[in-house]
């Protein structure tokens, strides 16, 4: 062979192994979504949440269609389940037989129609409450998180005395300052309570976000701070806020009630969970059903918001698998 031979000094080809060839690779990554969609289909428990979450929301939205009376019509005092009014319903003289699935309460309510009513109060002052939380929260720990130095200590020491008091005994507070009963006034105070739960995070998130390279590019491009937190900080902050909202959610159902039941929260004549429990404190031994049906009812919804919160946090929260 020649010296000047060209082939002499080129290296054999690299063999590719067959699972890394183009015509057979696949690429593993999954989106949000379809991890979000597997682990659901997976877990048949979590799956079952999601629908009784969907089958409350629609309940509470087509309330009229789905009770069977009018929840402030009156009926035969304590009937248990499954029983009958022998009652003249539409005052035409004709006395009818009114079916009473939950029984009634006290008053003559039917249960099983004021429960239905009542989740409307329960998921509006839960979403309303997650959403003024999550506004006010966010934007705390945003510019927190972002700014640093003398509007972190001010905002945080704000949050941090928030946070040393509970959040019933909070609400009970503002409630007690604003003065007077009524769902609003409930949205306003729960919300207020929780403000902190949502800064803390995002000042968590924000911490860690502010100082990596995209931020700094961004920086060096010479975006304004508005635009750098909206556009590149708080939508990387995402994840862990949805998974907070849907634990918040079940939180502030259980505050309505709880305020509810303390007499502090909506109107007496307002169809709510809370109230039917507390009118029916005082039957407990012999009209059991006045407080166990609508405890039943807060207990389902917020177990099932609870676990669909847990699979929303395992689909949003990926860890990339190291390479071996």
């Amino acid at each position: 062979m020649s010296e000047n031979d060209p082939t002499k000094n080129v290296e054999p080809p690299i063999e590719v192994p067959p699972e890394y060839q183009e015509d057979e690779y696949v690429d593993d990554h999954k989106s949000t979504a379809q991890l979000l969609i597997e682990g659901f289909l997976e877990n048949k428990l979590r799956l079952l949440s999601f629908f009784v979450v969907i089958g409350i929301i629609l309940m509470a939205v087509f309330a009229p269609m789905v009770a069977l009376h009018d929840p402030d019509a009156t009926y035969s005092l304590l009937q248990e389940p499954n029983s009958y009014s022998s009652v003249d319903v539409d005052d035409d003289g004709t006395v009818e037989r009114v079916w009473h699935p939950l029984g009634t309460d006290s008053f003559g309510h039917d249960i099983y129609s004021r429960i239905v009513y009542g989740a409307r109060i329960s998921l509006l002052v839960g979403l309303v409450t997650v959403i003024g939380a999550f506004v006010v929260g966010t934007t705390i720990g945003l510019l927190a998180g972002y700014f640093g130095g003398w509007v972190d200590s001010v905002l945080m020491r704000y949050v941090d005395f928030q946070w040393a008091f509970p959040e019933i005994v909070l609400a009970i507070a503002i409630i007690a300052y604003i003065g007077g009963l009524g769902v609003m006034n409930v949205i306003l105070a729960i919300s207020l309570a929780y403000v902190d739960d949502f800064a803390r995070l995002v000042r968590g998130e924000v911490l860690w976000i502010r100082e990596e390279e995209f931020i700094k590019a961004a920086h060096a491009l010479g975006m304004s701070d508005t635009r750098i937190m909206a556009r590149e900080i708080l939508p990387n902050a995402v994840a862990p806020i949805v998974v907070q909202a849907t634990v918040m959610i079940p939180l502030a159902i259980l505050a309505e009630a709880g305020l509810s039941f303390l007499g502090l929260g909506v109107k007496p004549t307002t169809p709510t969970w809370g109230l039917l429990i507390s009118d029916g404190r005082g039957y407990i031994t012999s009209a059991w059903w006045i407080s166990v049906m609508p405890g039943l009812a807060i207990m389902v919804t917020v177990l099932a918001f609870n676990i669909l919160g847990d699979g929303l946090r395992d689909a949003l929260d990926v860890q990339e698998e190291g390479i071996e």
